[in-house]
C-alpha cells in the first residue's frame, strides 16, 4: 500500500499548500481511495504535479465536517465521475471556530448535501475489499484542548464531534487507520478501533490536533509526553502524523517516540 499526501500545512517537495489535509491510498490491488480534500481545488492541482489521477479514485471519504477537510468535494465530484464520498450524516450541520476575530463558521458547502453520489454514514459501515468507517468514539484521554475553540451545531455549543469517522483499511497482513483531526483524541480512536476489527492497527495516519492548545508551556509538554507514552504502548504500531498536529508539537514527540512517528508533509510518500 503507498499513501501520498495532496494536502498538508507544510511541503518538503515545493508543492503550493494550505491548512489542510487530502491522502492520496492506493491499494496492492489496483484499489485507489482518497482521503479528505482539503479547503480547495489544491488536492487536484498537487494530484496533477505528482502524477497522480484524482478521475481514478475508486472510493472517497470525508472525515468530519470541517472545510479543511471538506472543502475541496466541489471540486472532487467536477474531477471524478464515478467514486461515491463516504461522509457522516451529521457533517452538513453549521460548525464554527472561535477566532481573534470572533465566531466563523468552519463547515462544508451545504449546497452540496444532496447530491446523490453521496453516500451517508452513521456508527459501523463497511465500505467494502476489507475497508471499514466507524464513529461513536468514547473515552477521555488525552482528548486535545484545542477542541475548546470549536463549536457547532449552535454557535453556543461546544462541538461534539459526532460527525467525526475514521477509516481502516486491512490488506495482507497490513491494517491501516487513518483519522483526520482525531478531535475525539487519537487515543480513544485508536482503542475504539482494536474493539472494531480485533487488533491493533499496523500503521496510523492522522492529525491530532495538538495545536492551539491554550495551555502553558510546561502544561503543554506534559500533555503531549503523556501522549507519547499512550502511543508507545502501541509497540508494534508506526505513526505517521501531519496537519494540525503542529510541527513544534511534532518534534516534542518524534523526541519521546523516535522512529515510531514520522512527520507526512505534502508530496511525501509512505510505502507500507
Amino acid at each position: 500500500m503507498k499513501v501520498t499526501s495532496l494536502i498538508e500545512n507544510t511541503t518538503s517537495k515545493g508543492l503550493p499548500v494550505e491548512h489542510g489535509l487530502s491522502l492520496y491510498i492506493e491499494k496492492d490491488d489496483g484499489q485507489k481511495i482518497l482521503f479528505d480534500m482539503g479547503q480547495s481545488a489544491l488536492f487536484c492541482r498537487n494530484a496533477e504535479a505528482l502524477y497522480l489521477s484524482i478521475a481514478d479514485i475508486d472510493v472517497a471519504v470525508v472525515s468530519h465536517g470541517h472545510y479543511d477537510h471538506g472543502g475541496g468535494l466541489r471540486a472532487f465530484l467536477n474531477e471524478n465521475s464515478k467514486a461515491k464520498v463516504y461522509i457522516h450524516q451529521e457533517a452538513f450541520l453549521p460548525y464554527y471556530s472561535m477566532r481573534e476575530t470572533g465566531l466563523v463558521y468552519i463547515g462544508l458547502d451545504e449546497g452540496l448535501k444532496n447530491n446523490e453520489r453521496l453516500a451517508f454514514c452513521k456508527g459501523k459501515t463497511n465500505i467494502g475489499n476489507g475497508m471499514t468507517l466507524f464513529a461513536n468514539i468514547q473515552g477521555n484521554c488525552c482528548n486535545p484542548p484545542g477542541n475548546r475553540l470549536l463549536f457547532g451545531p449552535a454557535e453556543n455549543v461546544n462541538d461534539s464531534f459526532c460527525h467525526e469517522q475514521s477509516l481502516i483499511i486491512e490488506e495482507n497482513e497490513t491494517v491501516v487507520l487513518f483519522a483526520g483531526c482525531a478531535h475525539l483524541g487519537i487515543v480513544n480512536i485508536l482503542r475504539k478501533a482494536e474493539k472494531v476489527i480485533g487488533k491493533a492497527p499496523t500503521h496510523v495516519f492522522a492529525g491530532m490536533h495538538l495545536m492551539k492548545s491554550g495551555l502553558s508551556a510546561k502544561k503543554e509538554d506534559i500533555f503531549i509526553q503523556s501522549l507519547a507514552s499512550e502511543l508507545m504502548m502501541y509497540n508494534g504500531t508506526m505513526f505517521y502524523t501531519m496537519h494540525c498536529t503542529g510541527e513544534d508539537q511534532y518534534i516534542k514527540l518524534k523526541s519521546r517516540m523516535g522512529r515510531q512517528i514520522e512527520y507526512l508533509s505534502c508530496g511525501d510518500q509512505a510505502m507500507l
